[in-house]
């Protein structure tokens, strides 16, 4: 029996497992409640019979019966109906991360593009460490590929980018993830040394989605939980999550998992903030409100100068126009960021007027 739909802005639950069919418990969901829904389905491998390494001991690869499908046209029924309801939940603004495997992910593809969502970047999860192709019949299958979208083209979703880049080393995040498989003391076993989750994700690969593309506070919806791994993440990155899984089995391991998680730190969540997410303030604000005068000179690197003008613009020896426009013309280039080229004096000092410019943010911070 379907459950009734709850009306938007009802609350949904938050850090629970809800243990059966991932459709029923996504109809469940209010309307608009998550931030983001990260969904590892199942692949569809298609396998047929049992695979064996050279030596003839046997791989143990997904078989389970909820990676069964009749045909593709019902593999692509489940999808539909399943990520009709994920972005039903999604708020205006929220976003879904999809992986799969080149058995699913072209098809997952085209029912995200059918159904609205927008697709942002599609990410190669390289693995450093993949199971070899024993038959020797087809190049090894040494990458995954999420899928990133918004729920609708023009939405402002959640992006991360300088935190990214941090993580990076202060490099720009690229669209090729280079991580390990589960291996080790990270790799979940049952009771009798197997596998607890034959596609059980790193750590590590939640670690960068969340960070990237939420924030502390944010609920993160997981249709298809397994062991754990998203709500294991998300706990410890202060987020908050709804794992739904059908097979007890995991559901036990997850809550088992969860239970040993500790989250970070309050003060640790903290990420670098994007300069694309703070407030735009025209240089022409700080003639209005006299941090800077009329008339006053500002300074190059080079030690050009320009007056600064009523209206916001500057007016320099043969040319005037923006900060960004005068100091793209000194220098001969194309463009020109005029919040660090330019300086003004103060007390003999040489200050950029970038300096000016976070002042009134963190003023107007002060209001919010």
């Amino acid at each position: 029996m379907t459950r009734p739909t709850p009306p938007k802005g009802a609350a949904p639950p938050r850090n629970e497992i809800i243990e059966g069919d991932c459709i029923e418990a996504l109809r469940a969901l209010p309307e608009g409640c998550a931030d983001l829904v990260f969904a590892d389905p199942p692949y569809n491998l298609q396998l047929r019979g049992d695979l064996h390494r050279p030596d003839m001991s046997k791989v143990d690869a997904v078989t389970d019966d909820w990676d069964r499908f009749a045909s593709f046209e019902a593999y692509d029924s489940f999808s539909r109906a399943w990520l009709t309801e994920a972005r039903r939940i999604l708020k205006p603004d929220g976003a879904i991360w999809v992986i799969g495997s080149y058995h699913n992910i072209f098809r997952l593809g085209v029912q995200l593009q059918d159904l609205g969502f927008w697709i942002l970047n599609d990410v190669i999860w390289r693995k450093s460490n993949p199971m070899p192709n024993f038959k020797g019949r087809r190049l090894t299958n040494a990458h995954e590929t999420l899928i990133w979208a918004s729920r609708s083209e023009g939405a402002r979703y959640a992006f991360n980018y300088d935190a990214l880049k941090a993580l990076n080393e202060g490099t720009q995040m690229r669209s090729d993830w280079t991580l390990p498989i589960c291996l080790g003391h990270e790799r979940l076993k049952d009771a009798d040394g197997d596998k607890a989750h034959p596609t059980q994700k790193p750590e590590a690969l939640l670690h960068r989605v969340i960070v990237g593309t939420t924030k502390p506070g944010d609920l993160i919806v997981d249709p298809f939980f397994g062991t754990g791994t998203t709500g294991a993440v998300a706990r410890m990155l202060g987020r908050d999550f709804i794992g739904i899984e059908r097979e007890a089995r995991h559901v036990a391991t997850a809550r088992a998992r969860l239970a040993r998680v500790r989250p970070y730190d309050a003060s640790a969540l903290a990420v670098t903030p994007s300069r694309r997410a703070e407030a735009r303030i025209p240089f022409g604000t700080l003639v209005e409100r006299g941090l800077l005068r009329p008339g006053e000179v500002l300074v190059s690197p080079r030690g050009a100068t320009a007056r600064v003008r009523v209206d916001g613009t500057l007016a320099g020896a043969d040319r005037s126009g923006s900060i960004h426009q005068l100091g793209a013309a000194l220098e001969g280039a194309p463009s020109c960021n005029g919040w660090t080229y330019w300086h003004f004096r103060r007390d003999g000092q040489t200050i950029p007027i970038d300096v000016l410019r976070q002042q009134v943010r963190a003023e107007m911070a002060g209001f919010a």
